[in-house]
This record gives structure tokens, sequence and C-alpha cells, in this order.
């Protein structure tokens, strides 16, 4: 007879947290359905990296869902009474959901950009480090210029992958 497990309040956080991993995936691989399976270079389709991080994320949900139910993590250290920081979560999540949004408006190189500043500017908040003023706003946007525009120009020029641009040239 196996032992009985009481569950704790923080057992159940963590089995719904296994369960919202569990469902994430379960939406990407719906998603996933959607998307041509044509095998292109290699055998490989573009559909072949949603399925294999949906299979990866339900694996990783099952075992938490299951470790939670036996127990929960039990050689989880203990929280230092330390809070998230929501505002930082706020800004990164905005810079994400920017760059979903604006990338065929903006293009590719310009949309990543602007992520990168939103992300970056969460981050450094977070950090207690805000930036000064319009200069570290600048920067940050110079910074996401240099990181974007030549993994663009890698992907379309020399890879042939489209991806929005913001110009009919390819160059932008």
């Amino acid at each position: 007879m196996k032992p009985h497990i009481p569950s704790t309040p923080s057992t159940f956080l963590q089995s719904l947290v296994g369960l919202g991993v569990i469902l994430l995936a379960l939406g990407l691989g719906a998603g996933a359905l959607t998307i041509p399976a044509a095998a292109g270079y290699a055998g490989v389709g573009p559909n072949f990296l949603p399925w294999l991080v949906s299979v990866a994320l339900l694996l990783c949900g099952c075992i938490m869902v299951y470790k939670a139910r036996r127990g929960g993590f039990r050689n989880m250290e203990e929280t230092s009474g330390e809070r998230p920081y929501w505002a930082g979560f706020a800004w990164m999540s905005a810079g994400l959901l920017a760059n979903a949004a604006l990338i065929t408006t903006l293009g590719f190189i310009f949309s990543c950009a602007l992520c990168f500043v939103l992300a970056a500017r969460g981050l450094r908040n977070a950090e207690g480090r805000g930036g000064k003023g319009l200069k570290s706003w600048v920067l940050d946007l110079v910074i996401g210029l240099l990181i974007a525009a030549p993994v663009y120009w890698a992907f379309t020029q020399f890879l042939g992958i489209n991806l929005p641009s913001l110009t009919q040239t390819g160059w932008l």
C-alpha cells in the first residue's frame, strides 16, 4: 500500500503549473497541425520544430504534474522572500507582443530592434538600473539594430529564407 502524501498549497500550485505547461503543449501542437508538412531541405518540413517543442513541453508538463502529485518538489530551495518584478515582465511581454504584431508592418529588423529595446528596459529596471533618459533608449535601439540587421541579412541574403522586410529591396 502506498503512503498517502497530503496535498499542500504548494503542491497544488505546482500541479497547476504543470497543467499549464501541458495546455501550452497542446495549444502548440494544435497550431502545428495548421502548418504544412511538406518536407524541405534534409527531409524536415516547417512543422518539425513546433512538433518537437510541443512534445518536449508535453513531456515536461507530465513530469511536473507527476512530481507535484507525489509530494511536490522536495529538494526545492526555500524562497528568500523576494517578490517577482512584474513591471519587468510587462516590459518584456510588451516587446514580444509588439514584435509579433509589427513584424509584417515594420519588417524584421525594426520590429526585432523594438523587441530588444523593450526587453532591455525590463531587465535593466529589474536590476534597479533604469535607463537615464533618451540616451539609454537610443543606445538600446542601436544595439538592437546591430543585432537584428546581420541576422536578417544572413537569413535572407545568404540562406534564402524569406523574412518580412520594410522595403522591396530585401536589404531593410
